[in-house]
């Protein structure tokens, strides 16, 4: 028998082996492969169904948070711009409490304002004159109501004739004047509004007033006592329609000998005054009846000689509506 003969390793071959471990290559290529390499090979494939509806779903989930995100912050600011809108827009006090701090307060004088509106079918306008005159007049301590004078019937608009039923129902408590347009609202806090002691206080004048600018035009807003308003008789009843009744009082200031006075020391030009229209026209109250014209000559000649008053004329079509008192 051939004996076998194994080769005589020394002992420390053999341990040698024994620590050596042996890696598989599939698992050393692993490891050493960089981590953002391995998304790779999602798409390195063939491209299958159930690939693109795994790419569907990630952008889907993507949108769905981006969109959740956005209109979370558009509503955040939403609500934050209506609680700053409604923390402006606040109600001006209750007419109630004014007139007890008003009553209270010396610095507000002992004067009060009637605020005459000749008024028809103007509500747009009407809802926000009132509110507007209220809190301006307030900021300037002026005592005020606001008296809102409707005509009611199917006429042509009589302005001057709803000012003298204005007049009228102005009360004792009152004692001066402000013949005041619907559609006109002061925008300059230097105005005055206060008592016309020394003669009619025409706030709207010529030089301020967005569409009116001839120099004997007494419109839009007028200011004078009671006193005043008496020697001049009140306004004419006999101007239906639109125009001429303005021009026609002119003339009955000249006759009573009363000086006119404007503001001064307004800068703001044509922008002192805000001029609001009503989307509706009334083809109607543009028409004047027969010749406005001739007719405001002869009414000076006829109240001359007449012992007509017209502060005792009053209209059987109006609606008188006290709106605001302080």
């Amino acid at each position: 028998m051939r004996s076998l003969k194994f080769p005589i390793r020394r002992r420390s071959e053999y341990c040698s082996l024994v620590l050596q471990p042996v890696v598989p290559k599939l698992w050393s290529r692993d490891i050493e492969r960089p981590a953002e390499v391995i998304p790779a090979r999602f798409l390195s494939g063939k491209c299958t169904v159930y690939k693109l509806f795994g790419l569907c779903m990630v952008l889907l989930f993507v949108s769905l948070f981006w969109l959740q995100f956005s209109c979370s912050g558009d509503m955040s600011a939403t609500m934050h711009e209506d609680r700053l809108l409604h923390q402006q827009q606040q109600p001006p006090p209750c007419p109630g409490d004014v007139q007890a701090s008003a009553a209270d307060d010396p610095s507000w004088g002992p004067h009060k304002l009637a605020l005459i509106v000749p008024f028809r079918e103007r509500f747009e306008e009407l809802l926000v004159f009132v509110p507007f005159m209220h809190t301006f007049l307030n900021k300037k301590k002026i005592r005020h109501k606001i008296l809102v004078i409707n005509q009611v019937d199917h006429y042509r608009f009589n302005r001057a004739s709803l000012i003298n039923v204005g007049h009228q129902e102005s009360g004792n408590d009152t004692d001066y004047l402000a013949m005041h347009d619907v559609d006109l609202l002061p925008l300059n806090e230097g105005l005055d509004y206060g008592f016309p002691e020394d003669g009619p206080f025409h706030v709207a004048s010529p030089e301020l007033h967005p569409l009116y600018h001839y120099k004997t035009y007494v419109g839009g807003i007028l200011l004078l006592t009671k006193k005043h308003y008496h020697m001049c008789n009140g306004m004419s009843n006999r101007f239906w329609g639109w125009g001429r009744e303005d021009d026609e009082f002119y003339r009955r200031l000249r006759k009573a000998e009363l000086q006119l006075f404007r503001p001064s020391g307004i800068t703001t030009g044509y922008k002192t005054f805000l001029h609001i229209h009503d989307p509706a026209w009334r083809k109607r109250d543009q028409k004047r009846v027969a010749s406005q014209k001739q007719r405001l000559r002869a009414n000076l000649s006829s109240s001359a000689n007449s012992k007509h008053t017209d502060l005792s004329y009053t209209h059987t079509h109006t609606q008188q509506e006290e709106v605001k008192e302080v």
